[in-house]
């Protein structure tokens, strides 16, 4: 039935877009469209969840018209843009009451437990899709806690908006806040307090977890304003402790690439003029950043570095969303465009196929308006739209129809079959708040919401005239302070270090991960080493997390932080430059000019020993590997002063330098078997080393070639010979 209705609806509405009559050139109107308006967009974005919400267990559909299950996350946004069309009287207000209070009580009797099957969640969370007919768990989906959160805000907006003294309300307001206080929050904490992403009855808890800037920020501010389960409100700084700023297309910002997660918190929180210690630190607010964000994706669709088709001024915005699922030959490659996919760019994510979705530009009104209502006018007056709005994706670069299986027939470009639920509600909630405010004026009033933010450390703007005495009273909050660590919840390895990027005066930038004592050994009294980590070649690139692999994450080890407690500096070389220590040949060779990456170091490491004095200026150890193996040995010949030890793994250094490192502890590893750089390199300067009367030890591996890191580091003897060192 639902695909005949789809069918009438494109007749009726006279949108039957034919290859004939595309407007693909963005010049005129498109006839087979109505007239562009703010109205007629945001209300059809609505009907997606109006007319689509299964009608008897109300959860919303993933997807339409494709059929395969409901999500948990696409039902939070329903429940907010039924405010949305109640306000402007698309359905009544006691229509919205009834399909509010009929989506929570099914989602109150849904039965929960840690069965694999026959549940649709667990300690208050959801299962991330729900099968279409039983809302019970979808095959072997994970218990998802950004989708459940996404699923409390929209709770939350509810059970502040019908604030009505009837039995329909009552019960809405009494369900909402029962719905979230069931929720334990606590129980997803690992010992970085931080929530895992997910947990799966079969085999417990995912490794990732949510840290740093993403789409998870409302979660993390619920989860400090729960009355039941909260977190500690160190949470808070965990969270904030990874974020990347860098500048990208001119915006000074903390990166994150698709845009859904410069916008999904903002659909439900205010983000104007409020700061945490971070953003005061910074000198603006989220909502400044989610502004820069935006235009930093219009600047890079007008630079078009790849030559997609159509992208410019007012056509733009990558974010997660459908794609063709196919190949598509351009400009001389062959490129992959996935078909769900996280699609974005920034500093540090590179992902385009020339596909755009809409809801990237459109849900970002609030933050830019002068760009972003022109772009949502051009792309309606180019592409087709249907009777829920505009289709997911589109691109126009891709026109190879009969091989994308995402695509819709009779158009000459990529065109997709479907709507997504997450993608059609930050329009219709973002819209919204751009107009009226609505759902941000409607949190501003919600008591967890604002304790979250208060315990958060945000302060300023509309949050310091809230009456918190009068919003909290005959509120119980429990102390989050009190809430324990789970220790079933795993580590992931890439939760350790934060990303932060070294500038010059000139502008030169040097990016690098950072690993900082272990917290909960940390001892503000004492002082601690310093490693500085250099990668090889085949770790090169421009998005400061490739290097992070071979070896790196030795430091990271439970054991080494308890035995050998420091701070780790993992420097990350652009593609086409190196360490120093080596010319283009890869062969030895000490200049008398640093290399710009080695300069850039050396300045890094003098500014941490300045302004960090819990780091010990006496135990400050170097060590590299391949290409990073000749950066070791370059930097212990050019600052010696610096060092207290150095460990070269399949390097070489210039043996006419020798002198300069002899009273420098040196331990020399290489593979007898490496055939990428051949021993004799390190042999020379071993040999080179001990006629200078260096302290020089030399280990080779008779059977290794290569890759000799895990032998290397994973060596308890080594890491305690290199953290025993100490300058004089």
């Amino acid at each position: 039935m639902k695909m005949i209705k789809f069918a009438l609806m494109l007749v009726f509405c006279g949108l039957a877009f034919t290859a004939q009559n595309q407007s693909a050139t963005g010049s005129g109107s498109n006839k087979y469209n109505p007239p562009f308006t703010l109205d007629e967009l945001q209300k059809r974005h609505f009907l997606f969840f109006w007319e689509l919400a299964h009608p008897t267990n109300f959860q919303v559909p993933d997807r339409y018209p494709t059929d395969d299950f409901s999500s948990i996350a696409a039902t939070g946004f329903g429940l907010s843009a039924y405010l949305v069309g109640a306000e402007r009287q698309w359905v009544t207000r006691q229509q919205a009451a009834e399909r509010v209070l009929n989506t929570l009580r099914t989602l109150k009797n849904l039965p929960q437990g840690d069965q694999k099957s026959g549940a649709a969640g667990y300690r208050g969370w959801f299962y991330h899709f729900l099968e279409t007919q039983t809302a019970l768990r979808f095959k072997n989906v994970e218990l998802s806690s950004i989708d459940t959160g996404l699923l409390m805000a929209g709770i939350l907006s509810v059970m502040t908006y019908f604030d009505g003294d009837n039995a329909v309300e009552n019960e809405i307001r009494s369900t909402a806040d029962f719905l979230f206080r069931r929720v334990e929050f606590d129980w997803y904490m690992n010992e970085h307090q931080r929530m895992s992403m997910g947990w799966f009855p079969e085999r417990g808890f995912l490794c990732a977890d949510w840290r740093g800037y993403n789409e998870a920020m409302v979660l993390v501010i619920m989860a400090l304003g729960s009355p039941t389960h909260p977190i500690p409100a160190d949470g808070w700084d965990s969270w904030c402790e990874p974020y990347y700023r860098a500048t990208f297309q001119g915006q000074d910002m903390v990166n994150f690439g698709p845009l859904f997660g410069h916008q999904y918190s903002h659909c439900w929180i205010d983000f104007r003029g409020i700061q945490d210690d971070y953003m005061r630190k910074m000198g603006i607010d989220y909502f400044e950043n989610s502004r820069r964000a935006t235009l930093a994706q219009r600047s890079y669709a007008i630079e078009n570095p790849a030559k997609f088709t159509g992208y410019g001024e007012n056509i733009w915005g990558l974010t997660a969303g459908d794609g063709p699922d196919a190949y598509l030959d351009h400009n001389g490659k062959r490129i992959f465009c996935p078909g769900y996919a996280a699609r974005g760019m920034s500093v540090d994510y590179n992902e385009d196929d020339g596909t755009i979705a809409p809801t990237a530009a459109i849900a970002s009104m609030p933050f830019a308006p002068e760009v972003c209502m022109p772009a949502a006018q051009a792309m309606w007056e180019r592409w087709p739209v249907g009777p829920y709005g505009f289709f997911d994706g589109y691109n126009e670069t891709f026109t190879d129809i009969g091989t994308s299986p995402k695509a819709q027939k009779g158009y000459p470009f990529w065109v997709d079959k479907d709507y997504l639920g997450i993608d059609q509600g930050p329009i219709v909630l973002m819209l919204e708040n751009y107009r009226t405010g609505l759902i941000w004026d409607l949190m501003k009033r919600n008591p967890y919401i604002v304790k979250g933010l208060q315990r958060a450390g945000f302060k300023g703007g509309w949050l310091d005239q809230v009456d918190s005495q009068k919003l909290f009273k005959g509120i119980a909050f429990a102390d989050g302070e009190k809430a324990k660590i789970n220790y079933d919840v795993p580590l992931d390895q890439h939760s350790f270090t934060k990303r932060e990027a070294y500038t010059d005066k000139d502008g030169n930038s040097l990016p690098y991960n950072l690993l900082e004592p272990w917290k909960q050994k940390l001892d503000g009294s004492k002082q601690y080493p310093l490693v500085v980590f250099l990668h090889g070649s085949g770790e090169r690139g421009a998005t400061n997390h490739d290097h992070m692999k071979n070896g790196v994450y030795t430091f990271c080890e439970q054991d080494i932080r308890e035995r050998h407690p420091c701070y780790m500096l993992a420097p990350n070389c652009p593609k086409d430059m190196h360490w120093g220590g080596l010319n283009d040949k890869f062969e030895p060779e000490y200049l008398a000019t640093p290399a710009t990456m080695q300069r850039l170091l050396i300045e890094l490491i003098e500014k941490m020993l300045r302004e960090n004095p819990n780091i010990d200026p006496k135990r400050v150890y170097i060590t590299g590997l391949s290409m990073g193996g000749y950066g070791t040995f370059d930097l212990l010949t050019r600052r010696p002063d610096l060092f207290a030890a150095g460990m070269p793994l399949c390097g070489g250094g210039d043996p006419r330098y020798a002198e300069r490192m002899k009273n420098i502890p040196i331990w020399v590893f290489h593979g007898r078997l490496d055939d990428a750089v051949f021993p004799i390199q390190s042999q020379r300067m071993v040999a080179a080393l001990k006629k200078a009367g260096g302290k020089v030890k030399y280990t080779e591996y008779s059977t290794l070639y290569h890759n000799i890191w895990d032998a290397t580091y994973y060596n308890p003897a080594v890491l305690d010979w290199l953290f025993a060192q100490k300058k004089k």
